[in-house]
């Protein structure tokens, strides 16, 4: 079952909170003006300008919503937890790790579900590769399972 929490740094959050901001004070009032453009235009049941602005607004509305609930359910990630001075891989930790089959190295932060972004090195907490280092310490090798091809890292250091 998954958790009702997710989890987030500090600036994370922020940038969450930064989005509702923005999409509540800024963008709620353009697609108001927006939908008072498309009104003007006349007959609302072949405008296209109305559709598409009724359509925004749902969008926006339900990323309001969204957002909302992450902010509502999100866990602030704390320093202790973070690799700091760590002797194993928690949840904020920075890892390098050696892939054995190749031997290339790689650097990674273990981080939410919220704020994952593999092209930035941001690795999900419920990721098959985050769950199999969690709790390692540096030194250890570690199998990935439950991917397409299982394979080896050995953790090199925890920052």
């Amino acid at each position: 079952m998954p958790s009702d929490k997710f989890y987030v740094t500090k600036e994370g959050l922020q940038e969450l909170q930064n989005e509702l901001d923005t999409l509540v004070h800024v963008t709620r009032q353009e697609v108001i003006q927006e939908l008072q453009e498309a009104r003007a235009q006349g007959d609302l049941s072949e405008n296209a300008d109305y559709d598409a602005a009724r359509d925004h607004q749902a969008r926006v509305e339900a990323r309001i919503r969204e957002l909302e609930a992450l902010i509502k359910n999100s866990e602030i990630i704390k320093e202790e937890e973070k690799g700091k001075g760590a002797i194993s891989v928690r949840l904020g930790s920075t890892v390098t790790v050696r892939d054995l089959s190749d031997q290339s190295e790689n650097t990674y932060s273990i981080v939410g579900t919220i704020e994952a972004d593999p092209f930035e090195g941001k690795i999900s907490n419920d990721s098959p590769f985050a769950k199999a280092i969690m709790d390692k310490k540096e030194g250890d090798v570690v199998t990935v399972s439950n991917v397409a091809e299982p394979y080896e890292v050995q953790i090199l250091a925890i920052h």
